[in-house]
């Protein structure tokens, strides 16, 4: 069982973990123990999570998503088994956690008059001292 939030909590049913040769840290430890961790969770079958919620965490998942609606998170970070397991869990927990914030929505503003015609003066400005640049002109 993984605690989320004090009223989310995902079942193990939910999540398999696989182990596989790690390419991370670990010297001749690498060639003969698996410790590399492969979470898989499955969101789109889960019922502890709402469809918003479920929404949410896959455009945040990216490429991390499947298409069967499982989320894949491979760690190989430290030489341990355990701690590589720890870390993919504490990852899906802060996925899940960013998910279930709504994002604000955004209140569509004008721009000011003033902030229009200091743009404008601005604009105007530069084009003079563009215009100053040039060859001088032969002068009758």
């Amino acid at each position: 069982m993984l605690r989320i939030t004090d009223t989310l909590t995902l079942e193990d049913w939910e999540m398999t973990e696989s182990f596989s040769r790690s390419s991370g840290p670990g010297g001749q430890n690498v060639n003969k123990v698996e410790t590399a961790v492969e979470l898989r969770f499955e969101a789109a079958r889960s019922p502890h999570l709402p469809q918003p919620v479920k929404t949410r965490l896959k455009r945040l998942a990216g490429r991390r998503w499947t298409l069967d609606g499982a989320i894949v998170i491979r760690v190989e970070d430290t030489r341990s088994q355990a701690r590589n397991r720890e870390i993919a869990r504490e990852r899906l927990a802060e996925l899940v956690r960013s998910a279930l914030t709504a994002p604000k929505r955004r209140i569509a503003t004008r721009p000011t008059l003033g902030s229009k015609r200091r743009r404008v003066d601005s604009k105007v400005k530069r084009g003079q001292v563009k215009a100053l640049r040039g060859k001088p002109g032969v002068e009758e």
